[in-house]
């Protein structure tokens, strides 16, 4: 089969443990685009914490896309074009936030610069804050000050805790929200049917190409639906095993430079 897009989830996958990528990762990414190949980095991850790794692969230059929140927004490197988004109903937003503060566990949610707290700023807010490099802000009024689109909230909490708010959170919220863990301290919730096969289906159909074509990689529990939707499912040696599971074909770590491995095997 040949394959002419590929698709990255970044923490855990093209990202090494200090969240960089590395000199031969890049090298490769870029010699494939050359090539005529197609880069799309999917996160859960807000539009400016994609939007550096994006430059860094030059993706701009070559038509690469960024999908962010999961999917919730697709955006068009090369023309800097929203070519798909969806966010949360209005009215959903203060019911989210007193699910959290009943179950005891941190709200967060994002503008186009800034992180948004609704609880006291916990280590997971920290972790968040590093991974996207984008300032952070503890707000008095949650419900008051969200007064603009919403792609995502995120709830933090230790993992083992977080595990039984996602059930009782999919049982009030399952019928009108997407609820699922993109790590295990964090909680996503997101328009319902947001994930991130379902907008890669929606990207695919606006450039012209099937899912047959497409190689998608991810290590997390909002990966899987990519992975299986693809032509070619990859999870990383450092994914969880439900990942593995859902996989045609596990590769090196992320601190193995597992997608070189890929790009290598798949794509030359």
């Amino acid at each position: 089969m040949s394959y002419r897009i590929i698709v990255l989830d970044l923490d855990g996958t093209l990202t090494n443990s200090r969240k960089e990528i590395t000199k031969p990762t890049k090298d490769a990414l870029l010699e494939i685009q050359e090539a005529g190949c197609k880069v799309v980095l999917a996160s859960g991850r807000p539009t400016p914490g994609v939007a550096g790794l994006a430059k860094e692969l030059e993706l701009a230059k070559y038509g690469g896309y960024m999908l962010a929140f999961n999917g919730g927004r697709i955006i068009d490197c090369k023309t800097g074009q929203v070519i798909y988004q969806k966010t949360l109903p209005p009215e959903t937003i203060p019911e989210i936030y007193e699910a959290a503060l009943k179950h005891g566990v941190g709200i967060i949610t994002y503008t186009e610069d800034e992180i948004i707290a609704g609880t006291a700023i916990d280590r997971y807010m920290e972790k968040e804050q590093m991974i996207n490099q984008v300032p952070i802000r503890q707000v008095d009024n949650f419900t008051e000050y969200v007064d603009f689109p919403v792609n995502k909230c995120l709830l933090t909490e230790d993992g083992d805790y977080l595990a039984e708010v996602e059930v009782k959170m999919q049982k009030q919220f399952g019928k009108y929200l997407g609820i699922y863990r993109s790590e295990p301290f964090f909680l996503e919730v997101v328009p319902q049917n947001i994930d991130k096969a379902h907008s890669l289906m929606k990207l695919l159909s606006s450039i012209g190409m099937t899912a047959e074509e497409m190689i998608c990689c991810g290590d997390g529990f909002n990966d899987i639906s990519m992975i299986e939707c693809a032509g070619l499912g990859v999870a990383m040696e450092n994914a969880q095993e439900l990942v593995k599971a859902s996989a045609d074909y596990i590769t090196k770590s992320n601190d193995e430079d597992g997608i070189l491995h890929v790009i290598r095997k798949f794509l030359k």
